[in-house]
């Protein structure tokens, strides 16, 4: 009893011992994300290379409904996180790569995944932490649905469509 004791004392203090505050700024320190060798970029850092648009490709994995709620940058390829391997084909390598996610973790195994597959990146980071830092991030407005699944293509005039109907006797 007096061993298991000691030894519930020892992993305790062990783990009071690994505070986060003295840990590396790395995506991987996110609580219960796995370990990502990726650069965390800074906003200073990622404005810089928004001002290089014809340098980079930024690779936002977030699901649409995220950025549309949160907000995204001007120009990106979303490929959510599940999918990413399937779709290395379709990702253009001559690009320095930025992913993002909302607090980098995802961002983070992203760009591991790119990483390891040969492309070459720069880092990531969090759209919400870039805001927060003073960065801008874009709304999009989505357009209202139209009534009945019609889109405009397929809107006419009433006196259209009922001159393109054969009359019935």
């Amino acid at each position: 009893m007096k061993k298991l004791l000691l030894m519930m004392l020892m992993v305790t203090a062990a783990a009071i011992a690994q505070s986060p505050q003295d840990a590396p700024s790395t995506s991987s320190n996110r609580p219960g994300s796995p370990k990502s060798d990726a650069k965390v970029l800074t906003r200073e850092e990622f404005d810089a290379w928004l001002a290089k648009p014809d340098q980079i490709l930024i690779v936002d994995v977030r699901r649409p409904d995220e950025i549309k709620d949160i907000g995204g940058f001007p120009v990106y390829l979303n490929v959510q996180i599940g999918d990413l391997a399937n779709r290395l084909p379709w990702i253009p390598r001559d690009r320095t790569i930025i992913t993002v996610s909302n607090h980098a973790a995802r961002g983070g195994r992203a760009a591991d995944v790119l990483t390891k597959a040969g492309f070459k990146v720069a880092g990531t980071i969090g759209a919400q932490t870039y805001e927060q830092a003073g960065g801008k991030l874009y709304h999009i407005a989505i357009p209202a649905a139209q009534p009945n699944g019609a889109n405009a293509r397929d809107a006419r005039p009433a006196d259209q469509t009922s001159a393109q109907t054969p009359a019935r006797n």
